[in-house]
Order: structure tokens, then C-alpha cells, then sequence
């Protein structure tokens, strides 16, 4: 069986634009997440999430891995980007699409 770290890691890596978030993207359960959220779907690419509400482990791990202590955290590349104000203010400043896109095509490349 593998550890709560080993599934997080794994959503990470086979995941290039994944959110950990409070809730769906379609019903989000914070403010947070909905803003982090309506940014991430402008960029107009697919992503993947993980509802922390419904995962009490990752809620409780995820932040001594990521070293970030509050959600939703965004991972694009199997990098964190960050939460809601750096998410919003890179797609504020044009920072956020090109990185979605990026990804998203590098995903496509790789399928």
C-alpha cells in the first residue's frame, strides 16, 4: 500500500496542471479556490484537481511537502505556483496562460 506522500508525488508527476483545492472546479467550497479556479479555467486548458475536503490525508500532508500551508496550491510542471493571490495576479499580468498553455501542449506532445 502506498503512503499518502507516494500518492501525492504520483498525482503531481502525472499530472502537468493539477490544483489541490477545497471542493470541484464546477462547486468549489471557498473563495480561495473559486478565484483560483475561474483564473486557472480563463487560461482555457484542461486540469486536473484534488478535492482536499474529501481527502483528509493529502489535506494534512501536502503542506509539509509543498513547504505551503494553505490551499488550493497549484502545481504546474511539478512545480508549485503557488495559491490564490500569486495565481490570480500572474494571470492578472499575463504570466499564468502562457505557463498553462505550456504545459498543457507539452502534455499533448507526451501523450
Amino acid at each position: 500500500m502506498s503512503t499518502t506522500a507516494e500518492n501525492i508525488q504520483q498525482q503531481i508527476s502525472e499530472n502537468p496542471i493539477l490544483i489541490y483545492m477545497k471542493g470541484t472546479p464546477q462547486l468549489p467550497q471557498c473563495g480561495f479556490s473559486a478565484q483560483t479556479v475561474q483564473a486557472l479555467m480563463a487560461c482555457g486548458e484542461r486540469f486536473a484537481f484534488v478535492n482536499v475536503l474529501d481527502n483528509p490525508d493529502i489535506r494534512a500532508e501536502l503542506p509539509k511537502i509543498a513547504n505551503w500551508p494553505t490551499f488550493p496550491q497549484l502545481w504546474v510542471n511539478g512545480e508549485l505556483v503557488g495559491g490564490c493571490d500569486i495565481v490570480v495576479e500572474m494571470y492578472q499580468n499575463g504570466e499564468l496562460e502562457p505557463l498553462v498553455k505550456e504545459a498543457a501542449a507539452k502534455q499533448q506532445d507526451d501523450a
